[in-house]
């Protein structure tokens, strides 16, 4: 038998995408549809003989194609004749799902209607009469849970039973198709014939409601009296903000961050010495020795140091996800995000970035529309993630002793202002003439399933294992070389590398903001690499001993001893922070716009743009201060 090919489609929040992972399992394969960022799932099995290939469509509530989740199952269904097409309704929202269903059936396709959480409906006093339902279509209609495996399963035998040819809809369907056809043919303006379409539409809905449900009164739900703090007044925002603190306490105090650590220590401090002393005795030249256990293995533990942070924030932000609680997140803050051109859900992806860029400027897959995608992205990296903290640190406990936490605080303060202005500049400039649309469901609280949670999670890290680190691969590799080379050849004397003279090169742009030696200059060039990397940077080239990114208070002690201590006055110190809080992401965010964009053209944006507003903004610092005598 010829295998058979199924496409689930649904609204956002109906169980779809866990229907499909009880379907498949860990058998999927995870992409992206052409020239979008969104998702494309596909899963294969077999049952009762037959291989069954089974397609995730992203959740939509129409296919008019007006986002990009819109657009792909538009496209979908224009260029592909699945076998089968698997309509995943709420049942507990029966009335809203079913106008997206209406739709499918206007374009022809034939469909399994499946009404999932049946459970939930039934708690809600809705009762569905599934052989009226069944008639009002023309189409067969089945039932689940979606978190219940054997009731999913059953799913199989319709799908190698159902010939979907035997099928056709009903006379209230072809009634009601007739009537939109006649609507289109009217000649009536597009905005007066989309209007009549979409009454039609509500009217068929009506009628079916009417004869195939039945909804008796019922209490006060446990999500209406949940929201009356969740969703609203003073009390949403506290819980919001002590929901975002239990979640980085997690990710990068109690579980993410220490596992980073342990296997970026591995790399750094067992594997790289190891591979060293082996190559060493077995006589490798020392360029190799160099590139494999300083460039390679350092660049790919650099990579791979990131995967329990990634994985552990992932993992909290589908787990709430799933409990319906991130959309009350959205609602609460987008009159907010509003005043900088974004929409409530750009809040996640921002609230990440203090934590890290890379998992941040992946979160903002989740937005629904390319512009609030892009501003998001770009903004990002304003924000002060923990690499940036080193810096900071360093610089105000060496400069301004007495003033540690009021510096400290006023370079988040920097990062978030300027977050916010950039996205007001976007989303009014480059990103003008795109919409940004608000349209949110709050889907009942719910206990998330584990299952979902973690594939989602293993998704998202694999897809940054696979595509970032490649760039981070050839990046690590060229700060290497460029770090250990000169015209002469390789260089134990890091003054005298290729790096150097970079330095050397770059640090004349900074003069205008009081740092224009070439250590500053190579430090910020192997920031591009690693924020962190600043820290040490200087201690290396400064000649410093005990310099710890971790240890600002003993490395500032450190680097006072030494000429850094002069050539830096507080006010360049400012300036230099500045800079660095606000200038290019690290190479590990850069390879990780580039995979969400799929465009080098934005990854060189974001680049050279952020360059040039820290460059700015540096200047403005130390001429304003030198202006005002603090010099």
């Amino acid at each position: 038998m010829s295998a058979l090919s199924v496409a689930l489609t649904g609204n956002p929040n109906t169980g779809k995408s866990t229907i499909f992972n009880e379907l498949t399992g860990a058998r999927q394969k995870i992409g992206n549809w052409p020239g979008v960022t969104v998702d494309k799932k596909v899963g294969v099995i077999e049952h009762n003989g037959r291989k069954i290939s089974v397609i995730d469509l992203p959740g939509t509530y129409s296919i008019n194609a007006r986002s990009q989740e819109e657009q792909v199952v538009s496209d979908y269904f224009k260029e592909n004749k699945p076998d089968i097409v698997v309509n995943i309704i709420d049942a507990a929202n029966i009335a809203r799902n079913l106008f997206l269903t209406v739709q499918l059936m206007e374009h022809g396709i034939p469909l399994i209607l499946n009404l999932n959480m049946m459970d939930e409906a039934q708690r809600h006093g809705i009762k569905i009469d599934m052989k009226k339902l069944e008639d009002a279509f023309g189409m067969p209609v089945t039932n689940t849970v979606g978190r219940s495996n054997k009731s999913v399963r059953k799913l199989l035998d319709v799908f190698t039973n159902a010939v979907m040819t035997n099928y056709k809809p009903s006379k209230l369907i072809t009634d009601h198709i007739d009537r939109v056809h006649k609507i289109e043919q009217s000649g009536l303006g597009a905005a007066k014939i989309e209007e009549e379409v979409i009454a039609a539409r509500y009217d068929l809905i009506d009628k079916i409601m009417a004869s195939a449900v039945t909804v008796s009164a019922a209490g006060k739900t446990l999500t209406e009296k949940l929201d009356s703090y969740l969703a609203n007044g003073v009390s949403s925002l506290l819980l919001m903000l002590a929901t975002f603190y239990l979640m980085f306490q997690i990710a990068f105090n109690w579980i993410g961050q220490p596992l980073a650590d342990e296997l970026g220590g591995f790399f750094e401090e067992t594997l790289a010495p190891a591979v060293a002393e082996a190559m060493a005795e077995a006589g490798v030249a020392d360029w190799m020795q160099s590139l494999v256990s300083d460039g390679i293995i350092t660049g790919v533990g650099a990579v791979l140091s990131f995967v329990p942070l990634i994985f552990t924030l992932f993992i909290c932000l589908s787990f709430l996800d799933g409990t319906g609680y991130m959309a009350r997140v959205a609602f609460v803050m987008d009159p907010i995000m509003r005043r900088a051109g974004l929409s409530g859900k750009s809040i996640m992806p921002l609230v990440m970035g203090f934590g890290c860029g890379v998992p941040a400027i992946m979160g903002a897959r989740a937005l629904d529309t390319h512009k609030d995608r892009m501003i998001s992205i770009l903004v990002t990296p304003f924000l002060t993630c923990n690499a940036k903290v080193p810096i900071i640190a360093l610089f105000a406990a060496m400069f301004f002793p007495d003033n540690v936490a009021n510096v400290v605080f006023a370079m988040y303060f920097l990062g978030i202002a300027t977050a916010i202005v950039m996205a007001k500049v976007l989303s009014t400039t480059t990103f003008k003439e795109q919409q940004s649309t608000f349209l949110l469901e709050l889907p009942p609280y719910r206990l998330p399933d584990i299952k979902t949670v973690l594939l989602e999670a293993w998704d998202k890290g694999k897809g940054y294992l696979i595509k970032a680190g490649t760039i981070i691969f050839a990046m690590s590799v060229l700060i290497w070389f460029l770090s250990n080379f000169n015209s002469d050849g390789m260089t134990e004397d890091m003054n005298e590398s290729y790096l150097a003279s970079i330095g050397s090169a770059s640090s004349k742009i900074f003069a205008p903001q009081g740092f224009d030696t070439w250590e500053s200059g190579a430090a910020i060039v192997t920031g591009v690499l690693a924020k962190e990397a600043v820290v040490s940077t200087m201690g290396i080239l400064y000649g410093a001993d005990e310099v710890d990114p971790d240890e600002a208070e003993t490395s500032a002690q450190a680097l006072l001893s030494t000429n850094m201590g002069g050539a830096f006055t507080p006010l360049a110190a400012i300036a230099f922070m500045v800079f660095t809080q606000l200038y290019s992401p690290c190479v590990t965010a850069l390879g990780t716009i580039k995979k969400e964009t799929q465009s080098w053209k934005w990854m060189g944006f974001a680049f050279f743009y952020t360059c040039a507003v820290a460059w700015v903004a540096s200047l403005i610092v130390y001429q304003g201060g030198k202006l005002l005598g603090f010099e």
